[in-house]
C-alpha cells in the first residue's frame, strides 16, 4: 500500500523561504534587518575607506565641532570621530559573528549531548550547563584575560561560551520534544542513522528557537564587547572600538558632551536593531504565534465613536 514517505518532514507553511517573507512583512523584522545591513555595510566599507585615518592625530583640529570636513567632530587628539566609529564597526561585526559562531558550536553540541545520549550523559550535561550558566560573561572574560591577557579574542570567546550555554539550555528541551515526534520515529524505523535523523529532522525543527536565541545573543555580544572594552578587557588601544572610544571620551562628558553621544548612540541602535531582529525572527519562524495574534485582533470589538 502506497503512502507518504516516512522520511518526509512535516510540511512548513510558506515553503523554505516563507519565514523571510514573514520577517520582511513585520515592522520589527524590517527595522532589525535594516540596522544589521547598515552596520555590516559600514564595516565592509571602512575596511577600504574612511573619511580620515582613524588613528591620525591632528592637534590643530582637537575638539572640532561637528561640521565640514569632520561631520561628527573630533576627539581630544584631533582624530575624526566618524572615522573611528566606522572603523569600530569592524570590531563590532567581528565580535557579533565570532561570538555567534562559538555560541552555535557550544550550544548545539551541548544540546545534542543533553538530549540524544544515554541518561547518565544527559544528566551530567544538564548539571554542567547549570554550573556554567551561573558564571556571567564578565567573570568568564576576566578569568580568560588573566591567563592570555585582554584582547578582542577574550571578548569573542567569553561571550561565545556564555551564550552558547544559554542556547544549549533553551534548545535541549526542544530537541527532546522533537525527538519523540512521529516523523522522527518513522525516520528511525525507516533505517535512518542517529546522525541522519539529527541533521534531517531534529536540527531543522529546532532552528526557529535556535535562530532567535542566536540573534539575541549577538545583540548582547555587542553590548558585552563595549562593556569589556570600556573596562580594559576588550580590544587593544590600537584597534578602534565603540566601547574603547566611549571609555576615552567619558572623561570629557561635562566639557564636550556631544562627543560621547556618538559611540553611545551607535551601540544603542545596534543592540536595539538586533533585539528587534530577534523579536521579528521569533514571530516569523513561528507561524502559530502570528495566527494567534491575528485571531486575537479579529475578536477585539471595534470602538464605535
Amino acid at each position: 500500500m502506497n503512502g507518504p514517505s516516512p522520511q518526509a518532514r512535516p510540511p512548513r507553511a510558506g515553503g523554505r523561504w516563507g519565514w523571510l517573507r514573514r520577517l520582511t512583512a513585520l515592522t520589527t523584522g524590517r527595522t532589525g534587518l535594516a540596522v544589521f545591513a547598515v552596520v555590516g555595510l559600514t564595516a565592509v566599507v571602512s575596511v577600504f575607506w574612511t573619511p580620515f585615518d582613524p588613528q591620525r592625530v591632528d592637534i590643530d583640529q582637537r575638539w572640532a565641532p561637528p561640521g565640514w570636513p569632520h561631520l561628527l567632530g573630533t576627539d581630544g587628539t584631533g582624530r575624526d570621530i566618524l572615522s573611528l566609529l566606522m572603523a569600530g564597526s569592524v570590531t563590532t561585526v567581528w565580535v557579533a559573528l565570532g561570538a555567534g559562531l562559538i555560541a552555535t558550536l557550544i550550544g548545539l553540541v551541548l544540546a545534542s549531548l543533553g538530549a540524544l545520549t544515554a541518561r547518565w550523559v544527559r544528566e551530567s550535561v544538564a548539571v554542567l550547563v547549570d554550573i556554567l550558566i551561573a558564571f556571567p560573561v564578565l567573570l568568564i572574560a576576566m578569568m580568560i584575560s588573566a591567563v592570555w591577557g585582554g584582547s578582542l579574542w577574550v571578548v569573542i570567546v567569553s561571550v561565545g561560551i556564555g551564550f552558547g550555554v544559554n542556547i544549549a539550555r533553551v534548545t535541549r528541551p526542544e530537541l527532546r520534544r522533537v525527538l519523540h515526534s512521529e516523523f522522527v520515529l518513522a525516520g528511525r524505523a525507516a533505517g535512518l542513522t542517529p546522525m541522519q535523523n539529527l541533521l534531517r529532522h531534529l536540527f531543522p525543527n529546532v532552528a526557529p528557537v535556535f535562530i532567535v536565541q542566536l540573534s539575541w545573543g549577538m545583540a548582547v555580544a555587542v553590548l558585552a564587547e563595549a562593556g569589556l572594552s570600556y573596562l580594559g578587557f576588550g580590544a587593544p588601544p590600537t584597534q578602534p572600538s565603540w566601547g574603547g572610544l566611549l571609555s576615552e571620551l567619558q572623561s570629557y562628558i561635562t566639557v564636550h558632551p556631544l562627543s560621547v553621544v556618538w559611540p553611545g548612540l551607535a551601540i544603542t541602535l545596534t543592540v536595539l536593531g538586533l533585539n528587534l531582529l530577534g523579536d521579528g525572527l521569533r514571530e516569523a519562524t513561528d507561524p502559530t504565534l502570528s495566527r494567534r495574534r491575528n485571531a486575537a485582533r479579529a475578536h477585539v470589538p471595534e470602538v464605535v465613536a
